[in-house]
């Protein structure tokens, strides 16, 4: 699935020239639609306002995965062509090594850069208080490991990832990678313990579940939304519980989080 978007997202031809909802050609496709091209805008928008703005000379920067860091990698490539920016670009998946290489930026890891000054990654949806759900790309735990050694983690994302809640608009449910041979007894606790239902998330061309780059499954926890909760209290409860790898959600992480528009504007929140 990656390999289909780097190929038909990360191309010069697919970016438009500036922030509108002109329509343009990627791979001899013609886009029309007015949704399809708010968004990709909104996506591109987001990610170019992020890296002009954090994206500095002699640095080291996280890449993170989906769809609006391919905009985000194009413009770090286009700033390090133009201004001769020394970087070390260190990936949060193999979709994001993909992008990295590429795009002839230097790829680096944590082993030998294991302080990044900034993270620019995406969000399945981003909550008033900054809270992200992370993960459906099945990319958290490396992307949580990256977060973690960078100085800011910069979000970026389209207007439908914005939210007063979480689980107003993502209705995904919150992404757990566990170790194989726990899923059933987590799957079990969590919802005896807070409610809602856990999936094991199927794989789309492959028989079976879905593999992490690390080896692990991962349940997509849909939980009850008619109640407010403790987010950091609840990622912590279910770090306790044997098996459980990491969480999707990122709490007390972000710095601060970039908005596409419709329109071609973007809005800010800070963490």
């Amino acid at each position: 699935m990656w390999g289909q978007l780097v190929r038909s997202l990360s191309p010069s031809s697919l970016i438009a020239p500036r922030c509108s909802t002109n329509n343009y050609l990627s791979k001899g496709v013609f886009f029309t639609s007015r949704v399809t091209m708010s968004l990709e805008e909104a996506k591109r928008c987001a990610a170019y306002k992020a890296v002009d703005e954090y994206v500095k000379d002699n640095t080291v920067v996280g890449v993170g995965s989906g769809s609006t860091v391919v905009y985000a990698v194009h413009r770090i490539a286009e700033r390090v062509k133009a201004e001769g920016l020394k970087l070390i670009c260190i990936p949060t998946s193999f979709q994001a090594r993909q992008l990295i290489i590429e795009h002839g930026l230097i790829l680096g890891d944590l082993e030998c850069n294991p302080r990044l000054d900034c993270a620019i990654d995406g969000a399945d949806e981003v909550d008033a208080n900054m809270v992200l759900i992370k993960g459906g790309g099945g990319c958290l735990l490396q992307e949580k490991i990256v977060a973690s050694c960078a100085e800011r983690l910069v979000i970026i994302a389209d207007y439908t990832k914005d939210s007063a809640k979480l689980g107003q608009q993502y209705r995904k449910g919150i992404p757990l990678e566990v170790a194989p041979m726990a899923y059933v007894p987590i799957k079990n606790r969590v919802e005896l313990r807070f409610g809602g239902s856990l999936k094991l998330r199927m794989a789309v061309a492959k028989a079976g579940p879905v593999v992490t780059d690390n080896g692990n499954f991962i349940l997509d926890w849909s939980f009850p939304d008619d109640k407010e909760y403790d987010w950091n209290a609840v990622n912590r409860e279910i770090m306790m519980i044997p098996g459980v790898v990491d969480t999707g959600l990122f709490v007390d992480m972000a710095t601060k989080a970039y908005f596409g528009q419709k329109d071609g504007t973007v809005t800010e929140r800070s963490g």
